[in-house]
């Protein structure tokens, strides 16, 4: 029997669903990266971020490949780069949504029209 296409999905959104992999991803989709580019904008231990990484290369959504002595990654698709720029987009309105209803809530604060 097939996997069905909602189970791959929900797959591809469980190997995003890390901060440091989000970071990376970030990162990558701005240009490529040696790791030791990588490890001080992410901010972990270099046997963290390897890990994260070959999580990463697995699922198919980077790819590195060797300059001398460094190992240099990319993203396989710029459309990983939209999807965190939608991501980001929503979580934008998401958190606009709620702090209007945070100043709703507040003392003295009359409701907002519409």
């Amino acid at each position: 029997m097939a996997v069905p296409l909602y189970q791959h999905k929900a797959e591809f959104f469980k190997t995003l669903g890390h901060p440091v992999r989000i970071r990376v991803l970030e990162l990558l989709s701005e240009r490529e990266h040696a790791v030791a580019e990588l490890l001080p904008e992410v901010g972990v231990e270099p046997a963290h971020l390897s890990q994260q990484l070959a999580i990463l290369r697995r699922a198919g959504v980077v790819v590195s490949h060797r300059e001398g002595a460094a190992v240099v990654y990319r993203l396989t698709s710029p459309e990983i780069g939209e999807l965190l720029a939608v991501a980001r987009a929503i979580l934008a309105a998401l958190l606009t949504d709620r702090a209007e209803l945070l100043d709703d809530l507040r003392p003295g604060a009359g409701p907002t029209p519409g």
